[in-house]
């Protein structure tokens, strides 16, 4: 599935960057992210929690998302309640200049702030760092234990915006707050919805989101994080995406 849509991407990519951007190409930096995909009822009828990005918003305006951003300066300073796997912090660390504990913290910080979802285990926490106080207060640490590594991509060039994005699966009963309550979350996302993974695709979705979600409904049967992360590199067109923690590389 990845590889077809590796082969797809890459003709965009090959022709519209010649074709039409040129010498325009967005130079910006790539900036370091995390994404959630919080997956409900895998067993019966999956889904999957998304949100709508706003009409003003500088990047994927109107698109449909799940809940993710830029790794914020805090998230370094983070001690996690419980870590990350040993298999998915071995992958994460791979061509990475961050801490596989750094974008864990990011992904759950992100998850909390634009869902008001909580994955944390109780602990008190007093010396949180800026951006986190909010989690801290709720009388919970970062709890990694249960996140899964599952996709990584680069923003192509020509974008307003560009990111090293980490996406992350966690399974629904690894929450500690209600799934269907929302009232705590922030304003960036709306239209928070539980999406059956039957018709995600029929949103208004990024081309990534669309790659992500077809990797995801292929490996449902298969529980446990995976040995090898497809990692889409947008830096080299003969090699567009390999797989972390393979020596094999694909659609090139």
């Amino acid at each position: 599935m990845v590889e077809a849509y590796a082969r797809i991407w890459g003709y965009i990519l090959t022709q519209t960057s010649a074709a039409r951007f040129g010498h325009i190409l967005d130079k910006s930096e790539i900036r370091d992210a995390s994404t959630v995909i919080v997956l409900r009822d895998r067993e019966t009828s999956p889904r999957v929690l998304m949100g709508q990005r706003g009409a003003n918003a500088a990047f994927m305006p109107n698109k449909y998302v799940f809940p993710g951003g830029a790794v914020d300066p805090g998230d370094g300073k983070v001690s996690l309640g419980r870590s990350l796997p040993d298999v998915d912090a071995a992958l994460l660390a791979k061509h990475s200049a961050r801490t596989s504990a750094t974008l864990a913290a990011a992904a759950i910080r992100e998850l909390w702030e634009e869902t008001g979802q909580i994955l944390g285990t109780p602990a008190p926490w007093t010396d949180a760092p800026h951006g986190w106080r909010g989690f801290a207060r709720s009388g919970h640490r970062p709890d990694a234990s249960a996140l899964q590594f599952v996709f990584r991509a680069v923003t192509p060039n020509g974008r307003t915006r560009r990111f090293d994005a980490r996406f992350f699966m966690v399974e629904v009963e690894n929450l500690v707050t209600d799934p269907d309550d929302f009232t705590n979350a922030e304003d960036e996302l709306g239209h928070l919805h539980w999406v059956p993974l039957t018709d995600a695709r029929t949103l208004d979705l990024p081309f990534i989101t669309e790659i992500v979600l077809a990797e995801i409904t292929s490996g449902l049967h298969h529980k446990g994080s995976p040995h090898t992360v497809p990692f889409f590199r947008n830096d080299d067109e003969a090699h567009l995406v390999t797989r972390l923690g393979s020596p094999s590389q694909l659609g090139g």
